[in-house]
């Protein structure tokens, strides 16, 4: 049995590319290729978590309406008595929701159909 392990191996290894500079050049690339990959994936991660954050203080600072009546929107969305959401965009009749603890959130409905189920747009100028 040899003592010679990592040595023996690196040496073979070394053999099977054409030689310790190959070795040194394919490691040298190899390394670069996973760093860059992990710091584009870090990068990627950063943005999500920054458009989340964002997302969350744009709910946190939206007002809270509550529904008054029981109702099922065009767009098969239920409410309840008592359920809550927070307007996130507008666009003509067209709004966007978030219904609070709601998994499957956000929504589109249109104004009309918050106006009738809740007190949204009772003191707001549209």
């Amino acid at each position: 049995m040899s003592n010679l392990g990592a040595y023996q191996w690196i040496t073979t290894l070394s053999k099977k590319v054409g030689g310790p500079f190959q070795l040194l050049g394919i490691t040298a690339v190899g390394g670069y290729a996973v760093f860059r990959a992990i710091e584009a994936g870090g990068k990627k991660a950063y943005k999500v978590f920054k458009k989340n954050k964002e997302h969350e203080k744009n709910i946190s600072n939206a007002s809270e309406y509550i529904v008054t009546k029981e109702s099922k929107s065009d767009e098969n969305v239920d409410f309840a008595v008592g359920d809550k959401f927070c307007i996130l965009e507008k666009d003509g009749d067209s709004i966007l929701i978030d219904k609070l603890d709601d998994p499957n959130s956000p929504y589109f409905v249109s104004k009309e159909f918050l106006k009738e189920i809740s007190e949204y747009n009772k003191n707001d100028n549209e």
